[in-house]
C-alpha cells in the first residue's frame, strides 16, 4: 500500500521511537540514552511500498528485507545482512557479520562487504563489487558484465556467467579461488599465484615465473578473447573451470 506501517516490540532502556514524515521521506529512528550501556534491545517492523528505496543503518542488529525493489543500502556494526534485490542499485555493509543478498537475474549495481563474516550474492546480475576481510565469498546463479570480488583471509567461490565482453577481477591474499564459468566463455585469461596451486580446466598449464622463488602464472585466450579474467593469490590453490 502507499504507507508505511511499524510494529514492533521496544525493549529496555529505550526512550521512545521517534516516526516522521517529510514529503515523500520517512524516517524511523529508536532513541536510545547518550551513556546506556549494552543491554538495549528492540525488534522492529517495517512495511513499506514496494519500490521503496531503503537506508538503514544498525548496532548490534541484524538487518532482514524482503519484497522491496527499490534503491537499499543497508548497514550494520555488528549483525547480519538479508535482503532480496530486483533491477534498483544496492549496497550492504556489515563490521561484523555475514552478508546474503538473492536477486532475480536482473541487472544491478550491488556492492557487499563485510570486515568479518561471509558475503553470498545468489542470482544476482549486472556488475557486482564484493569484498571480505576475514571471511568466504560465494557468487552463485548470477549473470555480469563486471564483477570485482576480493578477499583477505577467505575463500572465494564464483558459480555465474561472464557475458560478452565482461570482466571479472578476482584477489585473494590468504584462501582459494574457486571460478566456474557457466554458459559462452570467451575471455583473454591472466592466472597468477605466489604461494598455490593453479589448475586450469581451459587446458594451458601454470609455468614457474622464477627459478629462484616461488610463483606460478598462465595467460591464454578461450574463444574470441573479447572478455578479460584476471586472478590472482598470495597465498592459495586456484581452480578455474567451465561448468
Amino acid at each position: 500500500r502507499d504507507s508505511v506501517e511499524v510494529t514492533g516490540e521496544l525493549g529496555k532502556n529505550v526512550e521512545e521511537l521517534i516516526f516522521e514524515r517529510e514529503g515523500d521521506r520517512v524516517t524511523v529512528k529508536v532513541k536510545v540514552p547518550r551513556k546506556v550501556g549494552r543491554d538495549v534491545s528492540t525488534d522492529l517492523v517495517i512495511r513499506v511500498p514496494e519500490m521503496s528505496s531503503l537506508d538503514v543503518g544498525t548496532v548490534s542488529a541484524d538487518i532482514d528485507v524482503e519484497g522491496v525493489l527499490g534503491e537499499q543500502r543497508l548497514h550494520t556494526v555488528s549483525g547480519d545482512v538479508e535482503a532480496e534485490i530486483g533491477s534498483a542499485d544496492c549496497s550492504f555493509e556489515s563490521v561484523s557479520g555475514d552478508v546474503e543478498v538473492e536477486g532475480s537475474r536482473e541487472d544491478a549495481d550491488v556492492h557487499g562487504s563485510s570486515v568479518s563474516g561471509d558475503v553470498i550474492f545468489f542470482r544476482v546480475a549486472g556488475e557486482v563489487k564484493a569484498e571480505t576481510v576475514t571471511g568466504d565469498m560465494v557468487i552463485d546463479e548470477g549473470s555480469f558484465d563486471r564483477a570485482s570480488l576480493e578477499t583477505v583471509n577467505g575463500e572465494i567461490l564464483f558459480q555465474s556467467e561472464l557475458r560478452k565482453g565482461g570482466r571479472l577481477n578476482v584477489e585473494s591474499v590468504n584462501g582459494d579461488i574457486d571460478i566456474e564459468l557457466t554458459g559462452d566463455v570467451s575471455a583473454d585469461f591472466d592466472l597468477s599465484s605466489f604461494n598455490g596451486r593453479i589448475d586450469n580446466c581451459f587446458g594451458p598449464a601454470a609455468k614457474r615465473t622464477s627459478k629462484y622463488a616461488p610463483g606460478w602464472a598462465t595467460r591464454f585466450t578461450e574463444g574470441d578473447g573479447d572478455g578479460r579474467v584476471s586472478m590472482s593469490t598470495l597465498n592459495g590453490d586456484m581452480t578455474l573451470c567451465k561448468d
